[in-house]
């Protein structure tokens, strides 16, 4: 695929400086762009590239000053990561512009599939499944009874979506992700033995929602899992039956959610953080890496971290101070030694 400078910058609706006719036909980072590629600078610690990159194209923040000859087309923005963005999601796009049916693949008589859809080699496509146009599910998918995908979703290879999960528009499910897989329920017997408590419930996915790979998402034991409107998870996430994950809220590689946990919009959550089952975050929470949450948080926009968390604040006090107890252990020893001394000449 190959661009011309004016028509990115048209695209982008940027001010344009050098050759308007440039080509490209690749994108690379500033630092690594050999002639045809186009790039960008948003980063000052990078600006330095800028005069020796030998990119044809470089995408620039609209005020970023230059103080020495640059070789490249310049394409000024308001935001060069965000325009960056656009330009590589197009790219992508252009990309993976697949449609039709490959085969072999079983698609069963009575599914229900939209306009220019894409099925790849070895998907199956069960019974009742309704796919809305422009969806892209890739080779070896499986996609269980009466499940409904929206428009303009992808379900990248080797992904499973269980029977009667609803997954919304533009949703980008990555490979090897399963959605819908029975959620943690066991009811304990006399005996010490457990018996499985069926789970009869659904995953529901919203809008502009993003799934990284081999993440887990459990249906609900009755009702539904929800994930919210605009929310972007990582892989290797573990959700359990009942949560619910807030609009617009993302969270990092390896967390674990645990069963009836409500999360609240515009969280943010670092990786390998532990949540509790029934507990609720509040609107804007931010927990740091690592942390184990097992209890509620009910005031918005807080920061916390640690294991079980505390406020952020607190928990980098008790960092310092943890980082001085050799310290405090030493004096606290000569104090200790001070003491009998003293005591030792006391009058008897």
């Amino acid at each position: 695929m190959q661009f011309i400078a004016k028509e990115i910058n048209l695209l982008l609706n940027g001010t344009l400086e050098g050759n308007p006719d440039v080509k490209v036909s690749q994108l690379a980072k500033i630092e690594e762009a050999q002639e045809g590629a186009l790039s960008f600078l948003a980063n000052p610690k990078y600006e330095a590239f800028l005069y020796t990159t030998n990119a044809s194209v470089v995408i620039v923040n609209e005020d970023l000053i230059i103080d020495k000859p640059v070789s490249a087309t310049l394409i000024r923005v308001k935001d060069a990561y965000s325009s960056f963005s656009i330009l590589l999601e197009k790219y992508n796009s252009l990309k993976q512009d697949k449609k039709g049916i490959e085969e072999p693949s079983f698609i069963h008589t009575n599914a229900k599939i939209g306009k220019n859809v894409y099925i790849g080699a070895f998907a199956y496509i069960s019974a009742g499944v309704i796919i809305g146009d422009n969806t892209k599910i890739y080779p070896q998918c499986f996609i269980g009874e009466d499940v409904k995908i929206g428009d303009d979703s992808t379900i990248q290879s080797g992904a499973k979506i269980y029977h009667d999960c609803i997954i919304g528009n533009k949703v980008n499910i990555h490979a090897s992700t399963v959605i819908g897989s029975d959620g943690f329920g066991f009811a304990p017997q006399p005996d010490g033995s457990y018996v499985k408590v069926s789970q009869i419930g659904n995953v529901v996915i919203e809008d502009n929602v993003e799934i990284g790979a081999n993440t887990c998402i459990d249906r609900a034991t009755m009702g539904s899992t929800i994930i919210r409107k605009g929310v972007k998870l990582d892989n290797l996430i573990q959700i359990a039956h009942n949560a619910e994950i807030g609009k617009n809220t993302v969270i990092a590689s390896q967390t674990g959610i645990s069963g009836s946990a409500k999360i609240g919009e515009s969280n943010i959550i670092g990786g390998q953080v532990g949540i509790v089952g029934h507990v609720t975050l509040a609107k804007g929470t931010q927990i740091q890496a690592k942390s184990g949450i097992n209890k509620s948080i009910e005031e918005e926009n807080k920061k916390f971290g640690g294991a079980p968390a505390q406020t952020y604040q607190n928990y980098m006090r008790s960092q310092v101070i943890i980082q001085r107890l050799p310290d405090m252990e030493r004096k606290i020893d000569q104090l200790q030694k001070l003491i009998i001394k003293l005591q030792e000449n006391l009058p008897k």
